[in-house]
C-alpha cells in the first residue's frame, strides 16, 4: 500500500512538474506582452540581442554576410537613442508608443545608448531575443494597420530566432494587410536554409494567394543565392500559369546575368 501510495505521489508530481514547465516556456512572451499591455498611454522600451553582423546608426541598420553588406534607412537622427561611431554592433533596441490601450508607433534601432527616459516612457530592460521576437511576430499576426508591417524586420533581427514559419503563416493569411504580408515575404527571402527557398516556391504556386503577395515571392526569389534561385525562378518562368507571374520570373533572371537564364531566353525566343 505504501509503495502505491509512493508511485501516486510521485506520478502527480511528475504532471504537475510537467505542466509548470509548459507554464515557464510560454510565460516569458505573455510576460513582454503583459508588461506592454500594463502602458495605456506612453512608450516602452526593450533590448535584445542582435543577430551578429549587425550594426546601426540613427535609423540606418546594416548587416554584413556572406553575400556583402545591405543597408536599410538612411537617417542619422533618433529621438530615441543616440550614437557614437558610425555602425555601432548590437544590441537591437525596440521601441513602442501606446495611447488609449493601442499601439500608435513601433521603432527599431541597432547599437547606441537610449536617451534620458521622460517620465511616461517604461523600460523592460534586456529581454531573451527569442521571446523579443515571438512578441514582435504576434504583432504582425494581430495589428490590422501598418504596425504589424513594422514588427516584422525587428524580429528578424533577433539573434538566435527562428521565425521563418511564423512569416509564412502570416503572409497566407488574407486577413492581414496586404503590406504586412508582401513585408512578410521580403524577409523570407532573406532567410538563411532551402526551406525558405521551398516556402516561396509553394507561395509562387498558390493561386488563393494575393497575386502581389505572389509576385513578391517571386522577387525574393530573386534574392536567394544563386544555386537556390535561378532555378527555382526557371521553374516559375517555365510552368506558372499566371502570365503575369511568369513575366516577373523573368525580368529577375534578366536581373541575375546568369548563364542557365540566357539559355531559357534563347529557348523562348526561338521556340515555334
Amino acid at each position: 500500500m505504501t509503495t502505491l501510495r509512493m508511485t501516486s505521489i510521485a506520478g502527480t508530481t511528475a504532471v504537475v512538474l510537467t505542466a509548470l514547465a509548459g507554464i515557464a516556456r510560454v510565460a516569458p512572451a505573455q510576460s513582454i506582452a503583459s508588461q506592454v499591455a500594463r502602458v495605456t498611454n506612453g512608450t516602452v522600451r526593450m533590448t535584445f540581442a542582435a543577430k551578429p553582423g549587425i550594426c546601426g546608426s540613427g535609423n540606418s541598420i546594416r548587416h554584413s554576410n556572406s553575400r556583402g553588406s545591405t543597408s536599410w534607412g538612411n537617417e542619422n537622427n533618433s529621438r530615441d537613442v543616440e550614437w557614437e561611431s558610425d555602425c555601432s554592433l548590437g544590441p537591437a533596441r525596440v521601441v513602442l508608443d501606446r495611447r488609449n490601450g493601442e499601439l500608435t508607433d513601433l521603432r527599431f534601432y541597432v547599437g547606441g545608448r537610449w536617451r534620458p527616459a521622460g517620465a511616461d516612457v517604461v523600460d523592460l530592460g534586456t529581454v531573451p531575443a527569442r521571446e523579443a521576437a515571438d512578441y514582435l511576430v504576434s504583432i504582425a499576426q494581430s495589428e490590422k494597420g501598418s504596425m504589424g508591417e513594422k514588427a516584422i524586420f525587428p524580429a528578424t533581427i533577433a539573434d538566435s530566432a527562428t521565425i521563418w514559419p511564423a512569416l509564412i503563416k502570416v503572409a497566407r493569411n488574407p486577413d492581414l494587410p496586404r503590406g504586412t504580408r508582401t513585408q512578410s515575404v521580403f524577409w523570407l527571402g532573406q532567410a538563411a536554409g532551402d526551406a525558405a527557398t521551398a516556402n516561396l516556391n509553394s507561395l509562387v504556386l498558390d493561386n488563393s494567394v494575393d497575386r502581389e503577395v505572389r509576385e513578391q515571392a517571386v522577387f525574393a526569389l530573386s534574392q536567394r543565392p544563386r544555386d537556390e534561385g535561378v532555378p527555382a525562378l526557371i521553374a516559375v518562368a517555365r510552368t506558372n500559369k499566371d502570365p503575369e507571374i511568369r513575366k516577373k520570373a523573368l525580368f529577375w533572371l534578366g536581373q541575375s546575368h546568369d548563364p542557365r537564364a540566357l539559355d531559357l531566353f534563347e529557348e523562348l525566343l526561338t521556340k515555334k
